[in-house]
């Protein structure tokens, strides 16, 4: 069963009790999401999916409210004073993908003080008041790795593309992959760049660093660069490596064409950026009163060479795979890491 289906599958399994409990009325309960960030597709469509289903829980008046901020930059200091805005601001609850796991906890200490419910998601914090809701991105750091060796047996040099800097996410991802070469020593990684998740970006970044490298054989990533690194390789004149997706559509679709050619094969592994929609219906349960564990871990997304062609037709172009949460989905997670 793929990552994205098992979640939603969870509603098999004795929801029924959960859903049939008395619920406290959130229908005047605001809830705003701070986002430092929107520079990428994955961004893009993860701000598209929260849009979807809050407007409706709004009109459903599931909650009264569910505005989005994004900052004007990246910075830790910018959505500091975000957070502190919304605090005085009155609202109910605060959705975040943070800059920083541990530089906002002050901000959101203060909202967790004011008794304002802070989820926080992709770019979690460590404020031990928050809630997380939590993708292993080591464990797909280490697994890019496992799957590299499938494809490229003899091992050889890697190059290393890492997302936004400062971010929890960046983190988790680059300690995997250097745990996944500590467990395959036929790899090394002779180079490393800078992509912010964005493949216009990354294509710069690569192109910048190819010519002091030696031969590369594959190129592990966090997403959204993929494919500006094939870019890149393809106008260095140089020989085209495995490269790690980020179930974006242009990877997926390069991805289709080099099949078609030769065979080519590769991995790729995301989370879903409806992953914002899980926890806006997870703030609302703690809002309802729900007992819910700090800490939620889901499944993140990945495409094999037998299924991302099926996958490929369904992503708006210039989008990424993603999958859409219902409040269902969240009663179904938060049963299943309570046991």
């Amino acid at each position: 069963m793929k990552p994205a289906i098992r979640l939603a599958a969870m509603s098999a399994i004795g929801s029924a009790i959960l859903a049939g409990s008395a619920l406290a009325d959130t229908s005047g309960k605001k809830i705003a999401f701070s986002n430092n960030y929107a520079g990428n597709s994955w961004r893009q469509a993860m701000l598209k999916s929260y849009d979807i289903v809050t407007k409706k829980a709004v009109a459903d008046k599931a909650v009264a409210a569910a505005d989005v901020f994004t900052t004007a930059d990246k910075e830790v200091p910018t959505q500091a004073a975000q957070i502190q805005n919304l605090i005085l601001q009155g609202y109910d609850a605060i959705v975040i993908n943070a800059s920083s796991p541990d530089a906002l906890n002050g901000a959101i200490k203060q909202a967790c003080d004011a008794g304002i419910v802070v989820v926080s998601f992709d770019g979690i914090v460590s404020e031990p008041c928050a809630y997380r809701v939590v993708v292993d991105f080591k464990d797909m750091g280490k697994q890019e790795v496992a799957q590299m060796a499938k494809f490229q047996p003899k091992g050889g040099n890697l190059l290393e593309i890492r997302g936004l800097a400062g971010t929890s996410i960046d983190e988790a991802i680059h300690n995997g992959i250097l745990e996944g070469v500590k467990d395959h020593p036929e790899f090394k990684i002779v180079g490393s760049v800078t992509g912010d998740w964005d493949q216009t970006t990354a294509q710069k970044a690569v192109a910048t660093v190819l010519p002091s490298l030696p031969e590369v054989v594959g190129v592990v990533d966090q997403g959204g660069d993929g494919y500006g690194a094939a870019q890149a390789f393809a106008a260095a004149g140089k020989p085209r490596p495995t490269i790690i997706m980020g179930n974006r559509q242009d990877e997926l679709e390069w991805w289709k064409e080099q099949k078609a050619k030769d065979g080519y094969t590769t991995w790729s592994g995301s989370i879903a950026p409806g992953v914002s929609t899980l926890a806006f219906w997870v703030a609302q349960q703690v809002l309802d009163g729900k007992k819910v564990p700090h800490d939620l871990l889901v499944p993140y997304l990945a495409f094999t060479q037998a299924d991302f062609e099926a996958e490929l037709p369904k992503i708006p172009k210039g989008s990424v795979a993603s999958h859409e949460y219902s409040q269902q989905d969240a009663i179904d997670a938060i049963k299943a890491n309570m046991k």
